[in-house]
């Protein structure tokens, strides 16, 4: 049951100060509006401050807003397919929702979550509490550049926000499980207790050489830095927003002083809005390095091995010996020359299709660190490439698919022919040329089998006696 009566949503949703904080944050922006325990029409906008008091009549409780920002909100339909939506679409906001029941450990989280952001040179960092036990923080669009190789930025929409997701969840979960053992005396029970699962879930064993075995506390099993709900039209509560289970604001705070925000300070009350959520004036595309880095980052959001032929988008073949650079793809040719952005990128892709066309780890391995050392201004660094072919098995796994585009033109080396059409995967290209190198070979050698049939015949021919 909703906390907020009608004279709290009145008294707060009338102050002027709060509608044009939401107003300023709804613009290009679709819409959700609560009521209790459900939503209303949806696309729906915000244009004037006096929206928000009648919405507030009508018993609206809060106000959502959409990670993407639209050319027309209201064209949104749920029947547009991804093509329609990315004409709609002029950008996206990145916006990482922390959800923990336990408030002091999402605290730490978004603490950690924001010094990384500003570790990888992001300046126009900004978080709100999310208005009961979690926090969002945002980096707006156009902290990132508009395009990435030949990809406009636009279009990465959910995959690179995905990626940012994971690729700093993953740099701060061992610091993240540091500190809440901190928090709490270094006491495995304490946290077991406060989120009511099993120890054999939260710890997580590591074997050290002189050590021996190490506990660790896994934090994934009760905290989240949320990927699944970074998608095309999810919404989120808006910043000076109200919270139907908690009745608290969902109230932007200074970044710096995360630590010493208390859940109270929420209160309708006591709100004075003094920082933004989202700002659009911005100190550069100081978002670049993490953006390039998370697509660069081999991300565990492989999309599922498909199990029939029509499905997989390459076709199966046997190979007997390593497919030579002939045959490669416009695209693979091209990563050989040599890249700038996206070296990490072109090692996955290389490596997956390398691996599929036949050639082993000591050949992969061999080639692409001649690749690297040769072509690539400035290469990558060697240990690097070692950590990336270290577990690498060939022909696990498929490199991207052609309509991927966080890979080949996100890197600038799609470059189609008139084969590039017809396929889905690189290697279906080099398959398919393959075929028919084979077939020509084939039929060449049928020619010279009968040629030379054709020359024995006559050689053995008897010419007739003379009369």
């Amino acid at each position: 049951m909703s906390l907020l009566t009608k004279s709290t949503l009145l008294k707060y949703y009338k102050r002027k100060e709060i509608q044009d904080a939401l107003i300023e944050h709804a613009k290009d922006k679709e819409i959700g509006v609560r009521f209790g325990d459900g939503f209303g029409k949806r696309p729906d906008t915000l244009t004037y401050p006096r929206d928000v008091l009648e919405l507030a009549l009508k018993n609206a409780t809060s106000f959502h807003a959409s990670e993407e920002r639209w050319s027309n909100p209201l064209a949104l339909d749920s029947s547009l397919q991804k093509k329609d939506l990315d004409l709609l679409r002029t950008g996206w906001d990145l916006v990482l929702d922390i959800d923990c029941k336990i408030f002091e450990y999402s605290r730490i989280c978004a603490d950690l979550v924001v010094k990384f952001l500003r570790y990888c040179d992001v300046k126009d960092v900004s978080i709100k509490f999310s208005g009961n036990k979690g926090f969002h923080i945002g980096v707006p669009f156009e902290s990132f550049p508009q395009q990435v190789g030949e990809v406009s930025t636009r279009l990465l929409f959910p995959e690179a926000a995905k990626k940012i997701a994971f690729y700093v969840k993953e740099h701060i979960a061992d610091e993240l499980g540091r500190r809440i053992m901190i928090l709490e005396g270094n006491d495995f029970s304490k946290v077991k207790e406060k989120v009511n699962l099993p120890a054999e879930v939260i710890i997580r064993y590591t074997q050290k050489k002189d050590e021996g075995r190490i506990g660790k506390l896994n934090v994934d099993k009760f905290l989240e830095i949320d990927t699944v709900l970074i998608s095309s039209r999810h919404l989120y509560r808006m910043p000076y927003s109200l919270h139907e289970k908690s009745g608290l604001v969902s109230l932007p705070i200074d970044p710096d002083t995360v630590m010493q925000f208390e859940r109270e300070m929420a209160q309708p009350d006591l709100i004075v809005p003094k920082y933004s959520f989202m700002g659009r004036e911005v100190q550069g595309e100081t978002g670049r390095r993490l953006l390039v880095q998370a697509l660069d980052y081999e991300v565990k959001l492989v999309e599922p091995r498909e199990k029939s032929r029509e499905q997989k988008g390459y076709d199966e073949l046997v190979i007997n010996s390593p497919i030579k650079e002939d045959f490669f793809p416009p695209c693979m040719k091209t990563i050989l020359q040599g890249v700038g952005d996206g070296k990490k990128r072109a090692i996955f892709c290389m490596s997956g299709f390398l691996g599929k066309i036949g050639w082993n780890k000591e050949q992969i391995e061999e080639f692409l660190h001649t690749w690297n050392t040769e072509k690539n201004q400035p290469p990558l660094r060697e240990v690097y490439l070692r950590g990336q072919l270290m577990h690498f098995n060939p022909g696990d796994k498929l490199p991207p698919n052609c309509n991927n585009e966080a890979y080949y033109k996100g890197i600038g080396v799609c470059k189609p022919d008139g084969l590039c059409g017809k396929i889905k995967n690189p290697v279906n290209y080099t398959l398919i040329r393959w075929k028919r190198h084979l077939q020509d070979r084939e039929e060449e050698e049928q020619k010279e089998k009968k040629g030379r049939k054709r020359k024995e015949a006559i050689e053995k021919e008897v010419p007739p006696k003379p009369l």
